[in-house]
This record gives C-alpha cells, sequence and structure tokens, in this order.
C-alpha cells in the first residue's frame, strides 16, 4: 500500500468544530456578568449585615471559579481536539468540567450550609431595604445568565429515548440556577424579616438553599462520573446495537465496548463471531443508522 493509499484510511478524533461553540462564547458573557455581581451582594452582604445576601455573594464567588473553569474546559478541548496524544480526542474535556462544577457546587452547599448555622444561633442587625435592593439585582443578573446558558442540544438516539448532553454546559447552567434560587430565597427572607420581624429566616433560608444545591451538586456529579469512566451509555442502548450486526441470525456479538468520546458522539469496539464472516465493512454498514457512532473499530472471526 502507498502512502497516498494508507492516508486515505486514517480518520480525525476531532470531533467537533474549531470554532468556539455556543457553550463557550455564552460561558465567557456569564462569567464577567456573575463576577460582577459577586463583588457587589459581597460588599453589600457585609455592610447591611444580611446573611442571605452574603452567603449569595459567597456562592457566586465559587460559581465564578467553575464557571472560568468551563470556559477553559471549552477552550482547550477546542484547541486540542487535534493532537494526537488524546486516543480519542478532546470530548471527554466537557465532562470534565462540568464534573469540577460539581464539586464547586458542594463546596459553596456546605460553606452556606455552615455560615447559616452560625448565624441561626446568632442573628445580626439587617439594614433589609438596602440588602432587598441588591438581592433583586442579583436575581436579575441570575435570570439573564440563565437564558443565555440555556441550549436545546439534544438529539435522540436511534430507537432509544436517551439524549446526550453537554455536561460542562450543563454544569454552568445549574451554577447559575443556584444563584438564581439563593437569591430568591434571600429575598423572601429579607421581605419577611422587614414586614413580620422573622430575622430568623435570613439564616435558615441560607440553610434550605444549601441543601438543594447540594443536591444538584450529587445529581451532575452522578452524570459526568459515568461519562468519565466509561459507564453512561445504557444497557438498552448497548442491546439495539447488538441486535443491528446481529440480524442476519448468524453472526454473534462476542465483545462490546461501547462509551462516550463527545456530548454528541460515540465510540464502538466490537468483536463479531460467525460461521460464514463478511467483511468489518458489512457490519460497520449494519450500524450506519446509528448516526452518534463516530468512532467504529470491528473484528470479525470465524467460529461456529
Amino acid at each position: 500500500m502507498s502512502p497516498d493509499e494508507a492516508r486515505s484510511w486514517e480518520h480525525s478524533h476531532a470531533f467537533g468544530t474549531g470554532e468556539p461553540s455556543f457553550g463557550e462564547s455564552r460561558t465567557r458573557w456569564v462569567t464577567a456578568l456573575t463576577f460582577v455581581m459577586m463583588v457587589v451582594e459581597i460588599v453589600a452582604g457585609v455592610g447591611y449585615r444580611s446573611m442571605a445576601l452574603l452567603a449569595d455573594g459567597w456562592h457566586m464567588a465559587t460559581h465564578v471559579v467553575a464557571l472560568g473553569v468551563a470556559a477553559f474546559a471549552y477552550a482547550y478541548a477546542r484547541r486540542h481536539a487535534a493532537d494526537p496524544r488524546f486516543s480519542f480526542g478532546t470530548g471527554k474535556v466537557g465532562a470534565l468540567g462540568g464534573f469540577a462544577s460539581a464539586v464547586g457546587l458542594a463546596l459553596a452547599a456546605v460553606l452556606i450550609l455552615g455560615e447559616s448555622v452560625i448565624r441561626l444561633g446568632s442573628p445580626r442587625a439587617i439594614s433589609f431595604d438596602q440588602a432587598i435592593v441588591v438581592a433583586t439585582v442579583g436575581l436579575l443578573v441570575n435570570l439573564a445568565s440563565a437564558i443565555l446558558l440555556r441550549s436545546e442540544h439534544h438529539h435522540d438516539e436511534p430507537g432509544a429515548a436517551h439524549r446526550h448532553h453537554d455536561h460542562n454546559l450543563r454544569g454552568a447552567y445549574l451554577h447559575v440556577v443556584a444563584d438564581a434560587l439563593t437569591s430568591v430565597l434571600a429575598i423572601v427572607a429579607l421581605l419577611a424579616g422587614k414586614l413580620l420581624g422573622t430575622t430568623w429566616l435570613d439564616p435558615a433560608m441560607g440553610i434550605v438553599g444549601s441543601l438543594v444545591i447540594a443536591r444538584w451538586s450529587y445529581g451532575l456529579l452522578r452524570d459526568t462520573s459515568g461519562v468519565l469512566l466509561d459507564a453512561e451509555v445504557s444497557a438498552e442502548r448497548r442491546a439495539l446495537l447488538k441486535a443491528a450486526v446481529e440480524v442476519d441470525g448468524h453472526a454473534r456479538v462476542v465483545d462490546l465496548h461501547l462509551w462516550r468520546v463527545g456530548p454528541e458522539h460515540l465510540a464502538a469496539l466490537i468483536a463479531v463471531v460467525s460461521p460464514a464472516p463478511r467483511e468489518p465493512g458489512h457490519y460497520k454498514a449494519l450500524l450506519a443508522p446509528f448516526g452518534d457512532l463516530a468512532h467504529v473499530t470491528v473484528e470479525v472471526h470465524r467460529g461456529v
């Protein structure tokens, strides 16, 4: 085989484009917005002595770091997409960014819970009017950020009710939604404290917010770890692929590895045994309806 013929069989592992994605460009904007609001809320929380407002500001600080990690993950994956050091491309960098975001969410939940418990036992006077204004502005910024990050990047797999997710974008989105939640809880607590004198609601809302954020963190950790450990593809999906290869009644799939290499791409390694084996290209053609299979390797063996 000549060098030119050999090159015709080569293929890229860059499962994406060379241009900044929707998630990357939007995440940059949201990171900047969140940073500005973080500074405002921390300063206002200290000045107006509001634990709910200060907790929201601290929460935003962890989100600035997490959003920065998400933006970096997008840029790193794009710039190194064609780097041969990455055996199956850089598609999992997004899942790694989402995992880091989940860890950041868990850290924020612990910090808010701890400080809220302390303030519940030692309440402080609060400047309600000013704190309510700042919390409202924070909520508006959070809602704008959530709209910027809202994506409909879901694609149904052939014959299966499964959807692909950009876990990096999902992590960033959950961070701003969590910010919005803490802003809502802060506003409720501050209004109740001003109108009803229930100042204990301020730290109590911080506790409620921390528990909800911890729940979101757990869900994101579960989903991203499945991708990173190649345990995300469902048994139903694997069964459908196996059935497609064994459609002639003679071939048997004796080994099957199926894993995600990007938000919208899967890789498959399949070993087939048949008394009348066909060329690997035949079995690959049977998998053509599975459009998200970006990298397929087929081994064929003669056997009973």
